[in-house]
């Protein structure tokens, strides 16, 4: 049985007071919650802060990018070795954003998410074709590639430390949500993937989430799916009430 994973990816929003108060709203609205995996990843300059603020729960702390070298002349990189001293214990790759707005490549993606493995950090990487994409039916050719690329010479053991998301591009930021049937047929895909990869069982206990305008009123739909593990939520992330509902599916 997959333990269902629902992670928060607040992009570049609030500062350290607004994390603070976040988390104060936040914690109580899930201190039962024991049926998923909760996870955070506030900018870089809130790391610490939230770390230090989710402290007493089982809320985990992401970053949402990091550089794959472990120290040298990036000027405004970040290390996985400087997130682990935050506290962090993920850190998302390839979010469509980093590949349409910061070149990120599927062969960045892939030398990230083994610095990260190395580090002992779980990533969370993120696949999605762009909406020309879905309607030259070409949904699957994208999700291939980018699965084979950026999980290129990975063994067995470190594929099985990775969280997977599928995020149609054109349906994060957009108020168009994938139907739970849409997302379900991509994600049992790129378990095909998997498992034509890293084997049947690899396959069967990875935990594939999905992202892309995830709110509290679609949330229960998307979890109904065999293939859907969780989600990965962008906006709605954003707010402690809206984002508890998500997690209290």
């Amino acid at each position: 049985m997959r333990r269902p994973v629902i992670a928060g990816n607040w992009k570049m929003y609030k500062t350290l007071a607004e994390t603070r108060a976040f988390f104060e709203a936040f914690k109580p609205l899930v201190v039962g919650t024991k049926k998923c995996d909760i996870v955070i990843a506030p900018p870089f300059t809130a790391l610490a802060a939230a770390v230090e603020a989710a402290k007493g729960s089982s809320i985990a702390i992401a970053a949402q990018d990091a550089y794959w070298e472990c120290e040298g002349a990036f000027t405004g990189e970040i290390s996985m070795g400087m997130l682990l001293e935050t506290g962090c214990r993920a850190v998302i790759l390839g979010h469509s954003e980093r590949r349409q707005y910061f070149g990120e490549t599927d062969a960045t993606v892939n030398r990230k998410l083994r610095a990260a493995v190395a580090a002992g950090l779980q990533p969370i990487v993120c696949v999605g074709e762009r909406l020309e994409e879905r309607e030259a039916g070409k949904t699957e050719e994208v999700l291939e590639r980018q699965f084979s690329g950026g999980m290129a010479a990975l063994t067995d053991a470190e594929f099985s430390r990775i969280l997977i998301a599928y995020e149609p591009v054109w349906a994060i930021g957009t108020g168009r949500t994938a139907t739970p049937e849409i997302a379900e047929e991509a994600q049992r895909f790129i378990r095909r993937l998997g498992a034509k990869k890293f084997g049947a069982d690899g396959a069967a206990t990875c935990r594939i989430l999905y992202g892309g305008s995830v709110k509290p009123e679609n949330i229960r739909g998307l979890m109904a799916q065999e293939d859907i593990d969780g989600a990965l939520v962008g906006g709605a992330s954003l707010d402690p009430r809206a984002f508890s509902e998500i997690v209290n599916y």
